[in-house]
């Protein structure tokens, strides 16, 4: 395996190496991502406001998340062929994850790089932190692949995650910026509207109180969400379960919505309280201002196998669960510790609110201004 890489890396250095033989634009930005195989809300939303900032601006998006078998590794070789020509000839790229050839490949002096990461917080373990665990990669093959290297610049949230994003990335406190992601300003901004939307959809979430749960993805381990669903009194309550885009969750019992034409993040509008684990989605909660409780039943082991950055007991007292019938009962009994839950707010979201689209836009165009 380690030979079959280098070989690879070689050759594709060779082929990058005549792609840099075509000339820079100036005014063309790449977008790269394999978080999903379409456009995300942040990149829509910074694509937005930059063609806005300047309609003469290039822009090209390479959206590819890797499917399985054959099929699937011939698609992403193909995109990677083609992020590599645009890598050569583009003054900036945005990326949202890792992007093999973007961190293995010597690019020009005129190209900046920004990891713009899909979640606005760091509160479990991953990248560099989670090297040779259960749940994380092989540390002999992330260095082999040269796993987050070569960013120029790293959009981050709050500035209480900054130790952790750089023990994640493997970088310095320098690079880092933090303005938070695009879609802090759709929460803000739609959270009326997606309220009407869901609301008209799904009219019999209206006079109950509505629960929204939306675990986060385990690598090797088993979700184990069920007695949250049998605590729950669907006389009173709604509840919502959104699976995370790697791990899917199907429920049929009454009274159990999945809003399939909904995303997570716009649902949180209609949610009286959100229900996660170690899921970033809860710093987008609190962008809303959405009392969140975390049923953690596998604390000890997920710990253990994957790492978490926070110690979520000491965070958010009261908040913490590994009993779904003892979370619910808070909830019916109004008994939750809102004293915690602003602490957090006032610690882990970044400063100026609603302002990050037009802050990253600035970013990469003060950058394609270096030309």
């Amino acid at each position: 395996m380690s030979i079959a890489i280098i070989i690879l890396k070689f050759i594709l250095r060779i082929i990058y190496g005549i792609l840099k033989i075509f000339p820079i634009k100036s005014n063309k930005v790449l977008f790269l991502s394999r978080q999903s195989s379409e456009l995300s809300l942040d990149f829509t939303l910074l694509k937005k406001e930059l063609e806005c900032c300047d309609p003469n601006i290039e822009i090209v998006a390479i959206c590819h998340r890797m499917a399985g078998g054959k099929d699937g590794i011939l698609g992403f070789a193909i995109a990677t062929l083609k992020s590599m020509y645009h890598l050569a000839t583009s003054s900036v790229c945005v990326l949202d994850a890792y992007w093999p050839v973007v961190s293995i490949l010597n690019h020009k002096k005129g190209l900046t790089v920004i990891q713009m990461w899909h979640a606005i917080g760091k509160i479990k373990q991953s990248g560099y932190q989670t090297l040779d665990k259960e749940s994380g990669r092989s540390g002999k093959l992330s260095r082999l692949l040269c796993m987050h290297e070569n960013y120029d610049i790293i959009i981050a949230g709050g500035e209480a995650w900054n130790q952790f994003y750089c023990k994640s990335f493997n970088t310095t406190c320098d690079k880092l910026i933090n303005i938070g992601l695009p879609r802090i300003d759709h929460l803000l901004e739609k959270e009326k509207y997606n309220r009407g939307e869901i609301f008209e959809s799904y009219p019999k979430l209206k006079g109950k109180i509505v629960l929204l749960y939306a675990p986060t993805f385990r690598r090797g381990i088993e979700l184990n969400w069920e007695p949250l669903v049998e605590n729950i009194d669907f006389t009173r309550f709604a509840l919502i379960i959104k699976g995370h885009p790697n791990q899917s969750i199907y429920c049929e019992k009454e009274g159990v919505l999945t809003c399939p034409e909904f995303k997570a993040v716009d649902l949180l509008s209609v949610c009286d309280y959100l229900i996660t684990d170690y899921s970033a989605i809860a710093i987008e909660a609190a962008v809303l201002n959405k009392p969140t409780l975390y049923f953690v039943y596998d604390y000890e082991q997920y710990t253990e196998k994957n790492g978490l950055n926070i110690n979520l007991y000491e965070e958010m007292p009261g908040c913490v669960f590994s009993n779904s019938k003892e979370l619910i009962k808070v909830i019916e009994n109004n008994q939750y510790n809102y004293k915690a839950f602003e602490k957090y707010r006032e610690k882990y979201l970044p400063k100026n609110l609603g302002t990050s689209t037009k802050s990253l836009a600035k970013v990469v165009l003060k950058n394609l201004d270096r030309q």
